[in-house]
């Protein structure tokens, strides 16, 4: 159920969160960079666009090698985005709009710049030796196994100091922690609950399944055949999907953390968490593994809906498969992120399909079971940037270019105002280029446009609130014989909702079941379907609600 003690519903459980990236929403001290300051200006925005959440990526201090995901500080602001005197008055903000916080923690790895790893690679005998994953040269010189990176390559680095090699599953500046160790685990859930302390909500968990590797470091086994699913959007210009990765990921260990980082959520009201898994073919597995019994994760989210797959069937798979494993689990999903093309891009033909596409998966997301993460920009039907490599700052793209172009085109900066320089985010030159296609989409024309994809987010997020059995209601699909159609029931409390969507670029009809005649059509924001007797008339990417 989604109700606490009392009757009061659970924020998390069927909650709506809007993912901002700092570095792209909005600039206050004309560096060209977004800030904290940026994003509280902005909350007003996000709390009018009917969202119960928000998600901050990485603002820690960092090096940046990696936007932020390399930490060289757990509980303290990184210049660039301001202080933690600013980021308390982003909480007290969003609080006041009655927006919940949640901050990206990523505690598989560090940055190489932190204080623990500038210790531990000291020596081999100092307080934080065994506080990463270090490893001997076989007797050749070569890495401890044939282990690789995410992000291309060995995953290990020779280090001169110590004479040994450290683990690192992305970049080498980015030395994987040893969740063996007991201080490890100590240090970090300290540092979980500072933010705790400063009123934060919730947490997003950065690659979850990462944090323990095996013990013996034992070889991963080949994948038979060509190159497997890597688990992590790891592209297939990448060696990564050679292996099945059963030894540098995923590893039972990690179910007892997952208690102690539950535990501590639960001595504060009203928290929750939600865990980011790169699994391949296991990740359902590991899912229910990791929400299951009330004692670990809220909820988490896989891969599913982040390719470029985009139809009825592979919906109804993907739903079925998760409620059919996860059993008392829950599941967050979502079309885009901050790691993958903008699904507008991925699921649209052309630029025409863009914004009833946009408006269709939006309302398809919403009406499933399972919360939704919404990610800065697909509100306005943002396409995938085209940027050139010299414009590139990450370090994926910039390593596997030409072949994969790396997650730059999905994290420009957030279009405001197309009268403004820099579309409204900033007054210097922007640290990505605005594109020119992202202009006429910003949001100040798409405010005052009724039929703009904006309002429809407004409209549809309106609609899913009103409807209890939009949150964690029961969902039963109907067979279609029309491989274009989807259509399922959404119930809880008595109530009962039809959904019906066309997924083709043209009209489509479907005829109702018997046991569901004497349909209440209701006024599906943005869709135009009609009901005709036993049959429901569909234009092209259209949908239909009714309560049954």
């Amino acid at each position: 159920m989604n109700k606490q003690k009392g009757g009061k519903r659970l924020w998390w459980r069927g909650g709506v969160i809007y993912q901002i990236y700092p570095r792209s929403f909005q600039d206050t001290s004309g560096d060209g960079i977004g800030d904290l300051n940026g994003i509280t200006r902005r909350l007003a925005y996000v709390a009018e666009l009917g969202v119960d959440a928000i998600w901050l990526s990485p603002f820690f201090r960092s090096p940046m090698a990696d936007m932020g995901y390399d930490v060289s500080d757990y509980c303290d602001v990184d210049p660039m985005f301001g202080t933690l005197a600013d980021f308390d008055a982003l909480v007290a903000e969003a609080h006041r709009l009655g927006l919940k916080v949640i901050i990206d923690q990523v505690l598989s790895h560090t940055s190489d710049k932190h204080p623990w790893f500038t210790e531990s690679r000291s020596s081999k005998d100092n307080d934080r030796a065994d506080w990463f994953v270090w490893a001997d040269a076989k007797p050749d010189g070569t890495a401890p196994n044939n282990w690789m990176s995410v992000f291309g390559g060995p995953a290990w680095e020779w280090d001169g100091v110590r004479k040994q090699y450290y683990m690192h599953n992305f970049l080498a500046s980015q030395p994987d922690l040893n969740f063996h160790c007991q201080a490890v685990q100590d240090a970090l859930l300290e540092t979980v609950r500072f933010w705790l302390e400063r009123g934060v909500d919730g947490f997003r968990l950065d690659t979850v399944n990462y944090y323990f590797c095996d013990a013996e470091l034992r070889d991963n086994p080949a994948v038979d055949g060509e190159l497997g699913p890597s688990g992590l959007d790891a592209p297939d210009v990448n060696p990564y999907g050679f292996q099945q990765h059963l030894f540098d990921k995923t590893r039972p260990e990690n179910i007892a953390f997952l208690r102690r980082f539950r535990a501590l959520l639960d001595e504060y009201d009203d928290r929750s968490s939600v865990g980011e898994v790169g699994d391949g073919a296991r990740s359902l597995k590991t899912v229910a593994d990791y929400t299951s019994g009330g004692d670990k994760l809220h909820m988490c989210y896989t891969f599913d809906f982040l390719g470029p797959h985009f139809s009825p069937a592979h919906i109804r798979d993907c739903v079925t498969d998760f409620f059919d494993v996860v059993a008392d689990g829950w599941v967050c999903w979502a079309f885009s992120n901050h790691d993958v093309d903008r699904h507008v891009s991925r699921f649209a033909r052309n630029d025409a399909e863009r914004a009833p596409v946009a408006r269709l998966a939006l309302s398809v997301i919403t009406s499933l079971k399972g919360s939704v993460c919404l990610y800065q920009g697909e509100e306005l039907g943002l396409p995938q940037a085209e940027l050139a490599f010299e414009d590139l700052r990450d370090p994926y793209g910039i390593r596997f270019w030409p072949a994969f172009k790396g997650r730059d085109g999905c994290r420009t900066p957030m279009v405001w105002n197309g009268q403004q320089p820099n579309a409204g985010f900033s007054s210097a030159k922007p640290w990505l280029p605005v594109p020119e296609t992202h202009v006429s989409l910003a949001a100040a024309s798409q405010a005052v446009q009724p039929d703009s994809v904006y309002m429809h987010y407004r409209a549809m997020l309106d609609f899913r609130r009103e409807h209890d059995a939009m949150f964690d209601g029961e969902i039963a699909f109907i067979d279609c014989a029309d491989e274009d159609i989807l259509a399922f029931t959404r119930e809880a409390d008595g109530e009962q909702l039809l959904f019906v969507y066309n997924f083709a670029d043209e009209p489509r009809r479907f005829t109702l079941e018997t046991t569901l005649e004497g349909l209440k059509p209701l006024d599906l924001p943005g869709m135009h379907a009609e009901l005709n007797g036993a049959t429901v008339d569909l234009g092209a990417f259209d949908g239909f609600c009714a309560r049954v």
